[in-house]
């Protein structure tokens, strides 16, 4: 495995095709904070979150990932990446920089998902009126669900094990949970760069699309935070693709809603630390139902039907039903909320 030179899932780039509904959902019922706009992107941070950005929504005609920004451990362990990155012929060229960050070298997995690893990033600083009396909260807390961090990205994959091999051979990702098909073939990497569960994990995909978006997943701090978070999306016009429930592998309790610019989104509590570097992978079959450790079963949508964004050709239509934006007049902040 390759030196440890990433840090944490720094940010994600959603491609959105309602973008006014996109921003409502993040801002208004997650309760995300608008940092700033550029072009046809609008850039997010959660309230816990201690950089500028950690989402950005771009208008775009098909949903699903624009890229994943990745922050390397210091400014010499980025230099490491990029040359083990271009060592491996996957590399596609540096960056002079985006919106909260600076140079980025970017990359693209075996299935064409595009990817950055950077440095400098650009700290939150709180305006008047929004800082915290708890020193070590960048803001207040904010409104909506509140979710406190970005948590994860899980990418649909063709070839698990070759993207797999990307994060844990050339980034020195930790490999936690992995999960198999009845004949041993890797179909699932539960990955981290951090002493999370997961920063990020690839699923096969069965649709037969290429370089498509399974989720991107907000982190809160108790299960009753998800819960709560789960009556603010139904009581906004929301409906819950799966959950409140808990999974089985990285035993997290989640719920899963597809928001109006049509990716799916995870809110997500609980799971594990994990600080050994040597401790997996833990090894899950289909057959132990690793989606889920307790709760109703989850729907065709997640598992063999692979949903995810863009859609294929025959999930076009449900696809567009199913993440169709509520009146603006139906989002709710929530009672107390400011």
């Amino acid at each position: 495995m390759a030196k440890h030179v990433i840090s944490q899932l720094g940010h994600v780039e959603l491609y959105s095709i309602d973008p006014d509904g996109s921003l409502r959902f993040f801002r208004d019922v997650l309760g995300m904070e608008e940092s700033g706009r550029e072009g046809r992107s609008v850039h997010l941070r959660a309230w816990g979150e201690h950089h500028l950005s950690s989402l950005t929504i771009t208008e775009a005609a098909r949903p699903g990932l624009g890229h994943a920004g990745w922050r390397s451990t210091g400014p010499d362990e980025l230099e490491l990446a990029v040359a083990d990155l271009e060592a491996g012929g996957l590399g596609v060229g540096w960056i002079e920089g985006a919106f909260g960050h600076g140079r980025a070298y970017r990359f693209r997995t075996p299935d064409g998902h595009l990817n950055e690893v950077f440095w400098e990033w650009e700290r939150f600083q709180a305006p008047d009126g929004a800082r915290s009396r708890i020193r070590n909260h960048p803001q207040k807390l904010t409104r909506g669900a509140m979710v406190r961090r970005i948590d994860h990205v899980t990418l649909w994959c063709r070839d698990v094990a070759g993207s797999r091999a990307l994060f844990n051979d050339r980034l020195g990702f930790k490999y936690n949970e992995m999960l198999t098909t009845p004949d041993g073939r890797e179909a699932g990497a539960f990955l981290a760069c951090s002493s999370l569960s997961h920063d990020l994990a690839l699923i096969q995909d069965a649709s037969g699309g290429v370089g498509r978006l399974n989720h991107v997943a907000f982190w809160q701090d108790t299960r009753e935070d998800v819960l709560r978070a789960a009556d603010l999306l139904v009581d906004a016009g929301f409906q819950l693709e799966h959950g409140p429930t808990r999974h089985g592998a990285t035993e997290a309790f989640f719920l899963y809603v597809f928001e109006p610019g049509g990716n799916r989104v995870e809110v997500y509590s609980g799971g594990y630390l994990n600080f050994a570097p040597d401790w997996g992978p833990i090894k899950w079959s289909f057959a132990d139902n690793p989606i889920l450790y307790w709760g109703g079963r989850p729907p065709e949508t997640m598992t063999s039907r692979s949903w995810g964004s863009p859609p294929t050709a025959d999930q076009e239509e449900v696809t567009k039903q199913r993440t169709a934006a509520p009146a603006e007049t139906g989002y709710s902040a929530g009672p107390g909320d400011p």
